[in-house]
């Protein structure tokens, strides 16, 4: 077999990483239920029981869905018994605590037309195989010796079940990425047993990524649970291949047992440190002695070889899935399926933006849009008088050719303003001073009264956000925000490395709007909806047990032209991933939204009842609310292809999954740069209705309006602000006020 679709003489516009399934016989089916059933509520313990059935039997897989298991073995296999599946069962059940208290009997659910396997529970199905055979390679890339004798870069592949809408029928399939992980060469065991600061455990080890030997999935420590004297034999009864019974038996007795949280599931699973291996990131990287920037480029797939990753893994794929029932079509192109794919019909970067004084222009041009029009709207304070600055420099390093340009920036778009105060200072080497100090400097700076701080910091404030006492830049950003100040930080490496032009090009548009001027708008209205909403959830770590401690922060309030009108902060803490009631209840002002139309985006899928809530809200304060979920990881990627070649293609192109999802490409790459990661939106059936096509028009014109920079960001803005917003309030970083009209997060 061939992978004809990467190799075709003549291949399509467009590929994706998505393979249809069919079947070359009937599939080999045993379904069946537990007497204590496991509903929606409890499926995170479906699906456990489905990862550790499907390693008791060999050539037999089993997926959960929505109350059934559903196993498949290999074509030409014998399906264990009733009989073989309790008694698995009995010695799972009896080998995780957690589960040892629920007696479980077998019942048999016979095949109808109305049980017929859902497209998604095959895909399910076809995922299970590959990842439980482990059939994908692992492919490791050379680095420099020095490097090697300490880490790995590997190429690897990513595996999820799709449910696509083709013919107007719903067809199961499965997606294949290629990914590079970072890992440490030893297990965790080996780094922490030769690591100097081995004697602080908790301080090592809690939020370093890892990743599981025997499974490849990755997690964060989230605490130190127990040693290994303490749970020895526990750990020797789960031991697998990965694991050995030896090397527990020979592990100190103080070695310490780790709580790993993988993705958002809020389970803390224990893990002895010889069955983890350390993943490294630019957090961490001093703790492996390592530079993460070299590491980096190591990580960088050139598209020719993505090109022959994709084709062999789709080699690999095809004989696993064969052997139990699968064919795995061509992927989704727009040569087979040419109305899946489009590009809006004005190109994105072509969408008429609108200045002040009814001056028109596009994206690229926004610069010149501020310099002929000036602001779409002027703050009320700085229509009469000029914006007050002052500037700290924190080191010594020039910044004087800068700070001598800045006024002649505002004035070309129509500002007058003035410096009210410069300083330069050096800080001690004693942490705990040197935050003192500063705290000094700011308070001198605020009584003052600027308008905005232009705060200079040392390059090595950048990856200080780890340590306990958190950055300079936190403690600066909250002492001024918590007095309503507005600042604006520029690294040093920044000021040498760049342009003072430059950086005032990006800079200055994000000062006016922080300081409440908008820029610019769309010139023409959006028709879906009469305002744009983003709900985001950051999560803090709770450390003294599983779950997190969660923060939301939002509502930011748009209007028809994208308009920013409002953000409103809001406290909350829970555990879980849902958004209370009535915290929602205070996000959807019954005063802003009585009567009207409200697209709103949640960042990542909507949890628990966070819908009924919402449909509850727009219900009773007479509103529509459409909902959108905005999923930023794992959806499959989209290529251009011209002349047998792979390339990225440009922003605004989409896939149709169905009248309901869709991927969207919202960021433009450099071809020898890298290759951007769609976003997958998808309509939820009970907000009201709308078309996948206006939601991909309206999620890209949203793209546009980042004040604070010139290139537009992957998200609608109601979500970019909404995560940033969230992530500051986590941290303590907030204003005084909940209520702003100011783009203060920019």
């Amino acid at each position: 077999m061939t992978n004809v679709e990467l190799s075709d003489s003549k291949p399509p516009a467009y590929i994706s990483e998505i393979f249809p399934l069919t079947f070359i016989h009937p599939l080999n089916i045993f379904r069946f239920r537990l007497t204590s059933s496991i509903n929606e509520n409890t499926k995170e313990i479906g699906n456990r029981l489905s990862f550790h059935l499907s390693r008791k039997f060999p050539d037999v897989v089993v997926t959960w869905n929505q109350g059934d298991f559903i196993a498949l073995a290999k074509a030409g296999k014998q399906m264990p018994d009733k009989s073989e599946w309790q008694e698995v069962l009995e010695a799972i059940r009896t080998d995780i605590k957690d589960l040892s208290d629920r007696p479980w009997g077998i019942q048999e659910v016979r095949f109808s037309e109305s049980t017929s396997l859902a497209p998604v529970v095959i895909s399910q199905l076809a995922c299970q195989v590959l990842q439980t055979n482990r059939c994908l390679s692992q492919i490791p890339v050379s680095l420099p010796s020095k490097v090697s004798q300490q880490v790995s870069v590997t190429r690897e592949a990513n595996i999820s079940s799709e449910e696509i809408e083709l013919e107007n029928q719903l067809t199961p399939a499965i997606s294949i990425s290629v990914h590079s992980s970072i890992l440490s060469k030893g297990t965790l065991a080996d780094f922490f047993q030769n690591h100097p600061f081995r004697q602080n455990p908790e301080k090592l080890l809690v939020g370093l990524r890892v990743q599981s030997i025997e499974e490849s999935s990755h997690g964060i420590i989230q605490e130190i649970v127990g040693t290994i004297g303490e749970k020895r034999e526990e750990l020797i009864k789960w031991a697998t291949g990965s694991t050995s019974k030896q090397a527990l038996r020979e592990a100190p007795d103080n070695q310490p047992v780790v709580g790993i949280k993988f993705g958002k599931n809020p389970k803390l699973y224990e893990y002895a440190m010889a069955a983890l291996r350390p993943r490294i990131t630019s957090e961490t990287e001093d703790r492996f002695e390592v530079q993460y920037g070299q590491l980096l480029s190591a990580t960088k797939i050139s598209f020719e070889e993505r090109k022959k990753l994709l084709s062999e893994y789709k080699e690999e794929a095809f004989r696993t899935l064969e052997a139990f029932g699968f064919k795995l079509e061509r992927s989704l192109n727009s040569v087979t399926y040419g109305s899946l794919f489009w590009y809006p019909q004005t190109p994105i970067d072509q969408t008429p933006l609108l200045f002040g004084n009814g001056y028109i222009s596009v994206q690229e041009k926004i610069l010149k849009g501020l310099t002929n029009g000036g602001v779409f709207r002027r703050y009320p304070d700085y229509a009469s008088r000029p914006i007050n600055i002052s500037a700290l420099r924190i080191g010594e390093f020039p910044v004087k050719p800068l700070l001598d340009e800045v006024e002649n920036y505002l004035r070309r778009y129509g500002f007058q303003s003035k410096f009210i105060d410069k300083k330069s200072v050096t800080l001690s080497d004693n942490e705990t001073k040197a935050r003192v100090d500063l705290e000094k400097f700011l308070d001198e700076i605020a009584a003052l009264e600027p308008d905005i701080v232009l705060i200079f910091l040392p390059k090595d404030d950048r990856n200080a956000d780890q340590k306990d006492g958190g950055s300079l830049y936190q403690l600066a950003y909250s002492r001024l925000l918590r007095r309503q100040i507005a600042t604006q930080f520029i690294y040093e490496d920044t000021v040498k490395k760049v342009d003072s032009r430059q950086i005032l090009n990006q800079v200055i548009p994000g000062v006016l709007a922080k300081l409440g001027n908008l820029p610019f708008v769309l010139a023409e209205p959006m028709e879906i909806a009469d305002y744009f909403i983003g709900l985001d959830v950051s999560r803090r770590p709770n450390l003294r047990g599983p779950g997190t401690i969660n923060a939301c922060a939002s509502i930011r309030l748009y209007g028809r032209q994208g308009e920013f009108v409002r953000s409103l902060l809001e406290d909350g803490s829970s555990e879980g991933e849902e958004i209370p009631k009535k915290m929602l209840e205070r996000l959807l002002p019954a005063a802003e939204l009585d009567g009207k139309t409200v697209l709103i985006y949640r960042d990542g899928r909507f949890c628990g009842r966070e819908v009924t809530n919402i449909v509850e809200r727009a219900k009773a304060i007479n509103a529509k609310s459409i909902l959108i979920e905005c999923i930023k990881s794992g959806a499959p990627r989209l290529y251009h292809s011209h002349q047998k070649n792979l390339a990225p293609p440009k922003a605004g192109l989409a896939l149709r999954l169905s009248s309901k999802e869709a991927l969207l490409v919202t960021t433009t790459v450099p071809v020898k740069v890298g290759l951007a990661r769609p976003l997958r939106l998808r309509i939820h059936e009970e907000g009201y209705p709308a078309t996948i096509e206006q939601i991909v028009e309206t999620t890209l014109k949203l793209t546009l309006l980042h004040h604070g920079a010139l290139q537009s960001p992957r998200l609608p803005m109601p979500l970019y602000g909404a995560d940033r917003m969230a992530y500051l309030k986590i941290n303590g970083i907030y204003p005084s006020i909940s209520e702003s009209d100011r783009q203060f997060w920019l």
